[in-house]
């Protein structure tokens, strides 16, 4: 039986010390995000986004799932108590930050239209409900 790897205290905080890093989180708040809506809304290159996220996953605060040709990444606590508490507020602050607010509305946006943002047949994120505009 393989032992679990303590968790690495120091790769827990590199991964929030970068704000493509923290822009992801942001994106996947409470809900599984598809990466072809990161790379749409950050704007850069899938590896590089990818790269980002293997960061993450690799610190323990995201999972990936794989469905079909799309990854779908979401956030989860890591087994810290205090690097859970650290994360969880982090998170509030970023739903503060005017930047990543703006973030949040463009992930909105595309969600409701993905044939508008070169995103046509993307599973929307199951928590996007859309507004009635977009409808």
């Amino acid at each position: 039986m393989a032992r679990k790897a303590p968790f690495d205290m120091q790769t827990f905080f590199q991964a929030l010390g970068d704000n493509t890093r923290l822009r992801l989180l942001n994106l996947m708040g409470d809900q599984e995000v598809c990466v072809c809506y990161f790379v749409e809304i950050l704007g850069g290159p899938q590896p590089k986004i990818s790269r980002h996220l293997a960061y993450l996953r690799n610190a323990g605060i995201v999972s990936a799932r794989r469905e079909g040709k799309w990854m779908h990444y979401r956030i989860v606590m890591p087994p810290h108590i205090g690097a859970t508490q650290i994360l969880r507020q982090t998170l509030d602050w970023l739903k503060e930050d005017k930047a990543m607010q703006a973030d949040r509305v463009k992930l909105d946006k595309a969600c409701c239209s993905p044939a508008k943002y070169a995103l046509d047949g993307a599973p929307v994120p199951a928590a996007v409900e859309c507004c009635e505009v977009c409808l």
